[in-house]
């Protein structure tokens, strides 16, 4: 492992409701796979950058922004699962992006390259 290097996000959830809504959210969305760590705490493992999702009412993590050669299917696949889009796509000078909440009230962001773009027009 590197250092200074960000290698885990964690996202919170206000209660267990919450945390199992949005590990069935983001398997839904983007294939992600969890662990058990017992009844307040999931994570991902070793893939990519591993993450967690955690019982914690009072944190609010940073936002996390999750890269997807598709974007308007990653959008879609957000809407379908029951995520709410809080900002529209829109152009930046790396490419394209989105913000949604989760159903743990979490705000995210999903990005595409402009070579992947290039690429697709």
């Amino acid at each position: 492992m590197n250092d200074n290097t960000i290698t885990y996000l964690e996202f919170a959830a206000a209660d267990r409701d919450q945390l199992r809504a949005a590990q069935q959210f983001y398997g839904a969305v983007f294939g992600w796979q969890y662990r058990s760590w017992g009844d307040d705490y999931l994570d991902t493992g070793d893939s990519g950058i591993g993450s967690g999702l955690c019982v914690n009412a009072t944190v609010m993590p940073p936002l996390a922004v999750i890269y997807c050669a598709q974007l308007e299917a990653a959008y879609n696949a957000v809407i379908a699962a029951g995520g709410n889009i809080v900002q529209e796509i829109f152009s930046f000078p790396g490419g394209r992006r989105f913000h949604f909440r989760d159903p743990a009230d979490n705000i995210l962001a999903v990005w595409s390259d402009k070579a992947v773009q290039s690429a697709v027009a």
